[in-house]
């Protein structure tokens, strides 16, 4: 690709491409990341790609040992529970503060992301993009969507650890059920059915860790505290 050509590819867009790779695992943890390979595949030069890297090294996604390379990071339980800790507590304040009346609209954007997470053979990667759909359309129906992206910018570790048990689970059946009770008891004007819905939801990603786990120790790590590196070269420490 001409340099010209790559220089009109927005940094914005590069970091968030390489983040989307993290996320998704297409980038899985513990890869090591090469600046030529990661710039020669997206199709610019190496600064912008470093310069992502350092973003996301800030959000601890990835890491950077000097003198050894930089890798994708471990996926951090702290991390994840400090997330699930914030979600828990904007969405389910959210669903205190739904206005009586609730948006027809809205209603009716849920009700065909609901028909849309039904369809056979979804894709676990369209379900996902639909389940943060479902989640993003609550908060506008509480009047709180300019939320929903402070969520998202810090639940990086938690949607790795969900993809985690998306891909274990194979199926999103579950939680496609779990949507529709929510809605239904929104719909009721239930907000306590609405709320303890919400909560066992929001935590469904933990039931399976110990499944994979045993699964797949090589994805887990001692809490060895005095071994850094040993310690980002697994998924959960």
């Amino acid at each position: 690709m001409a340099e010209g050509a790559k220089r009109r590819i927005g940094r914005r867009a590069i970091y968030e491409a390489l983040r989307r790779k993290v996320l998704t695992l297409e980038l899985p943890p513990g890869t090591a990341l090469s600046e030529n390979e990661l710039a020669a595949s997206l199709g610019v030069s190496r600064t912008p790609v470093r310069e992502s890297l350092v973003l996301l090294a800030e959000e601890d996604l990835v890491q950077v040992f000097p003198q050894i390379g930089t890798f994708v990071s471990r996926v951090d339980p702290r991390r994840v529970a400090d997330a699930q800790f914030l979600r828990e507590a904007v969405e389910l304040a959210a669903l205190e503060d739904l206005h009586p009346d609730r948006d027809p609209e809205v209603l009716a954007a849920l009700e065909e992301n609901q028909a849309r997470q039904r369809e056979p053979g979804i894709d676990l990667e369209e379900f996902f993009a639909l389940d943060e759909e479902f989640h993003r359309l609550l908060l506008r129906l509480s009047g709180h969507e300019s939320a929903w992206p402070t969520v998202v910018s810090a639940k990086g570790h938690l949607d790795r650890a969900r993809r985690l048990g998306l891909y274990e689970a194979a199926s999103p059946g579950t939680f496609v059920e779990q949507h529709a009770e929510i809605l239904h008891a929104v719909r009721d004007h239930d907000v306590p059915r609405a709320r303890a819905t919400m909560r066992g939801h929001l935590r469904e990603v933990f039931a399976d860790i110990e499944r994979i786990r045993a699964r797949s120790p090589e994805l887990f790590a001692s809490n060895d505290a005095g071994a850094p590196v040993r310690r980002n070269v697994v998924v959960w420490e």
